[in-house]
Formats: C-alpha cells, structure tokens, sequence
C-alpha cells in the first residue's frame, strides 16, 4: 500500500530566514531568526520543525522529532482502527415465505443495520410465482415496515426474477 508522507523540513533544512516559532505545547516564543530558533533548540535538546511551510513567515516548532514522528504514526493508527468498513449484507426471502423464516430474516436484518452494514432485500420468485409479483411486493413492504430506524435508499423494483430493495440503518423512519 503506497500512502504518501507528509514531509517535515528540519533544523538546517529550513530555507526561509524568518520563522515563527512554537515551543513544545504550542504556545507562540515570536517572530525570530532561523539562527535564533536553531541555537534556542540546541540549548532545550529539541528540534526546529518546520509545520506550516506556506504560512508569511513559515511557522515552526521546537520539539523532539523522533517523539513528534512516533505520536504522529500512532494517531494515523488509531484513525484507521476506528474506521468501520461499510460493507453491503443481504436477506433473502420468497413471496410465500413462513412466519418463522420471516421472523429469523427480519431479526438478521436488524442485526446488520445495528452493525452499521447496508441491506440489500430480495425476494426470488420461482416458476409459477412469477405471474404472483404483488405477494412479492406484500412480503418486501411488510419486511421494511417491520425495520425500525432504517431508510429505503432503493425502492423495491423488479430485477431479472427478482424484487430488490436497499436500506440503511441508523435513521429514524417519519412514516
């Protein structure tokens, strides 16, 4: 995975004459010379770090910079921990379909939504069911009214031999 890096101009990398400088917790020293922020990290054990390079003048700060790279990598981790991956689950259900399997389908289907999973409903019809559609439409309707708190981002539309519709969850229904 190629992800691109922010680069960080440091100490005697810096180009610009002027910086403003920052200490460690970010509160401003002022406007200083490039030769005044580098003997000031010298003295604190630090590094001058160039953070805003397009900013007149170019603001930098006095950190260690192995330390900043460190906290830094570990943010990036934690974000992508934190991101949930949005996947798209699916039910399946027939026109003449028993109480108990509707039941257990429209269970699995709040447990997707729950889980912040998009659902993607189908009714099959098979042979002779096909010339039957509005048992189709009965089934598909009573299954996203019986949804709580999920949104029909797909109306339910015929496809090939079969009735598709999607829904998110996590919005409240204004029915």
């Amino acid at each position: 995975m190629n992800q691109k890096r922010k680069f960080y101009r440091l100490n005697y990398q810096i180009a610009s004459p002027q910086l403003r400088l920052l200490d460690e917790t970010g509160k401003q020293i002022g406007v200083v010379t490039k030769i005044e922020a580098l003997q000031k990290a010298k003295e604190l054990g630090y590094d001058v770090v160039e953070i805003a390079p397009n900013a007149k003048p170019p603001v930098a700060k006095l950190i260690d910079f192995k330390k900043f790279k460190y906290q830094e990598a570990k943010k990036e981790r934690e974000s992508r921990r934190s991101t949930k991956n949005v996947g798209i689950k699916e039910v399946r259900l027939r026109p003449f379909i028993g109480p108990h399997d509707f039941d257990t389908r429209l269970k699995h289907g709040k447990e997707f939504l729950n889980a912040g999973n998009q659902l993607k409903v189908n009714v099959f019809f098979k042979g002779r069911e096909l010339y039957k559609k509005e048992f189709g439409f009965d089934v598909m309707k009573r299954y996203l009214d019986s949804l709580e708190n999920a949104k029909v981002v797909r109306e339910p539309r015929i496809e090939g031999k079969t009735l598709v519709a999607m829904v998110v969850g996590g919005i409240k229904k204004t029915t």
